[in-house]
């Protein structure tokens, strides 16, 4: 497998001005796509019209909406009102916090998507959903997982579909200053209830996945080597644009090492 290719991701609540700043800096940078999360506060959809608008080639893509709080029609709609660029665009969908019939609110939201035209891919956790996004789109988006468990999520996903694209959140702070961000996150994601329950299934800690300001330059090559897209959820300083356009400039300079 050729190593995989590389891609940043932001917060959808950093808005659109600096989203755009990142986005054209990310495509500068020679970085495969941007990624930007929803939450009920950062609605990713705008953050991604506002990336298109200052990009060209990057691949734009959401990670991940919540089929929950966002229905299919919703997210169609609002595709095609802001008028992004599907053939640059892939549709990172989740259960969020759905817990009677996740998969079947995933996978006819995936159907029903489709008519969309843009990509689509699923954010998965458990051996279900996984299987899920493998058969019914792109690939799974894997996220806090050492790159030994996603090299083995990363075959199983391929031995459904041989053509799965698997891409692999990691939680990232290339700056010592940024430490304790990254503590913080590992914590709040490890008190998530099924984030906790894969965590433990899968008997590592969430600090054991991230690629923190000591880590050796080799852990990325290492996650590059289990999937097709390492994606760095990036852990700057601060929330400042300059914060994120440093940790740009960092990410960058560690691919290039």
């Amino acid at each position: 497998m050729a190593q995989a290719s590389v891609s940043l991701g932001v917060a959808g609540t950093l808005g659109a001005e600096a989203i755009s700043r990142i986005a054209a800096a990310t495509e500068a940078s020679g970085f495969h796509a941007l990624w930007v999360n929803d939450t009920p506060g950062g609605d990713a959809l705008a953050g991604l019209a506002a990336a298109a608008e200052a990009t060209d080639s990057l691949v734009l893509a959401s990670g991940v909406l919540p089929l929950d709080r966002r229905s299919p029609v919703e997210i169609a709609r609002t595709v095609r009102q802001l008028r992004l660029p599907v053939g640059r665009l892939v549709l990172g969908v989740g259960s969020g916090g759905a817990r009677a019939g996740a998969l079947a609110l995933v996978r006819d939201g995936v159907a029903a998507l489709r008519e969309t035209g843009a990509g689509i891919m699923v954010g998965a956790l458990g051996p279900r959903m996984r299987r899920l996004a493998a058969e019914a789109s792109g690939g799974p988006l894997l996220s806090w997982l050492t790159p030994e468990a996603a090299s083995a999520q990363a075959s199983a996903a391929r031995a459904v579909s041989s053509g799965a694209h698997v891409a692999l959140y990691v939680r990232t702070a290339f700056d010592p200053a940024a430490r304790q961000r990254l503590d913080l996150e590992c914590a709040r994601y490890a008190r998530v209830p099924a984030y906790r329950a894969n965590l433990e299934r899968l008997g590592i800690a969430a600090s054991d996945t991230v690629i923190a300001p000591a880590s050796p330059a080799a852990l990325l090559d290492r996650h590059r080597a289990a999937v097709d897209e390492v994606v760095l959820r990036a852990i700057p300083v601060g929330d400042g644009i300059g914060d994120y356009l440093r940790f740009v400039e960092q990410a960058a300079d560690r691919v290039a090492a």
